[in-house]
């Protein structure tokens, strides 16, 4: 008997498969409360995030000539997470009536391209972003990455989503409206299938998760060393938060890809793993899927909200559309109209500050 054959022969017990024997866990009777259970994560997911990314694109597009190029990646950050939870309600809907889709072949290729191009384009403008930070707040002599002026800003930002449309269209490419008992928008090619899964997900691995995350981490520690050494005292209150990107970050995204992970272990060993723990991967998938989309949500808070420059920029937008007569009296006692982000204070100090400061946006604001 060959090697070939004696492997074959284990798959079955007395006629059997072997996964009817092995398979004790039953999911089955979960199933609807995954399903309500994701719907309402996707609904909360879209409510918040289609608020907070509107807001930020909003009051930073009114900066988005200014000279950082930390604030230039936060546009990109927002738009990019603003594009997925657009096509949120189509995923909601399918997740409703139980992976059914209704809207035909064209939005199926459509919204996927969309969500794995936000699926790597975050992630690069986030790395970018925090490299930038630490460059500004350590070498300030380095010429930025995103400059004010010339072509320079312009063809980084647009090689940054053409490898995220290149790398998102080698998955698209293979996606397609599937008519079996229903229509379903299935990644499924025809040939060679173990083959394109392991290659697909392991240039995810590195290009979506590993690469960013070594940048972020890595960038993020050398920025939180230097500002507890910088002479402002005020600066070593923040320190904390840096450290709170790279756990945003890490978090986000480390569940999802440990459960590719083990899937493309599944497909190339398939009796590594027991059925149970199969079963309980395959289960899992479309959960850690989903908490994936919480960076729409924390992105805005942690490199926007918490930061003394946006809300500044955000009361004084929100303000030019109050009627004057309102705010005469607002802009006579609470502010300074030459202040840097219409704040009060000495120019000099605020300088200070924003050099030493953790908040992503805060510099070179």
């Amino acid at each position: 008997m060959s090697t070939h054959e004696h492997n074959h022969s284990l798959d079955y017990f007395n006629g059997t498969p072997w996964f009817v024997y092995e398979c004790t866990l039953d999911l089955d009777s979960v199933r609807d409360y995954r399903r309500m259970a994701l719907f309402l994560v996707y609904l909360f997911i879209f409510i918040v995030g289609l608020l907070e990314n509107a807001l930020v694109i909003w009051v930073n597009w009114r900066r988005r000539h200014s000279a950082n190029g930390v604030l230039f990646c936060i546009i990109n950050v927002s738009l990019s997470d603003l594009m997925v939870i657009v096509i949120l309600p189509f995923f909601m809907m399918e997740v409703t009536m139980d992976k059914v889709w209704l809207w035909g072949r064209f939005l199926c290729k459509v919204t996927n391209l969309v969500y794995v191009v936000n699926f790597y384009s975050s992630s690069f403008f986030l790395a970018f972003m925090t490299l930038e930070r630490y460059l500004s707040l350590t070498r300030p002599s380095f010429p930025a990455f995103f400059p004010v002026l010339g072509r320079r800003r312009w063809v980084l930002c647009g090689g940054l989503w053409a490898l995220s449309l290149f790398l998102a269209l080698m998955e698209n490419v293979h996606v397609d409206l599937l008519e079996w008992d229903e229509p379903g928008c299935y990644m499924l090619p025809e040939h060679n299938y173990t083959e394109w899964f392991v290659s697909v997900t392991f240039l995810c691995l590195i290009f979506q998760f590993v690469g960013p995350t070594a940048v972020i981490v890595t960038c993020n520690v050398l920025i939180a060393r230097a500002v507890q050494t910088a002479p402002d005292v005020q600066g070593r209150r923040d320190v904390w938060l840096v450290h709170v990107y790279s756990l945003v970050f890490v978090i986000c995204w480390l569940p999802y890809h440990l459960v590719m992970f083990l899937m493309i272990i599944d497909d190339l060993e398939p009796f590594l793993l027991s059925c149970n723990t199969v079963e309980a991967l395959y289960f899992s998938f479309s959960v850690v899927q989903s908490l994936t989309l919480f960076h729409c949500i924390a992105n805005p808070i942690l490199y926007n909200f918490l930061s003394k420059s946006f809300r500044s920029n955000l009361i004084n937008t929100v303000v030019t559309y109050i009627p004057r007569e309102g705010t005469v009296e607002q802009v006579g006692t609470g502010t300074q109209p030459h202040a840097p982000n219409g704040g009060g204070g000495d120019p000099g100090k605020q300088r200070k500050l924003s050099n030493a400061s953790t908040s992503q946006s805060d510099v070179g604001s």
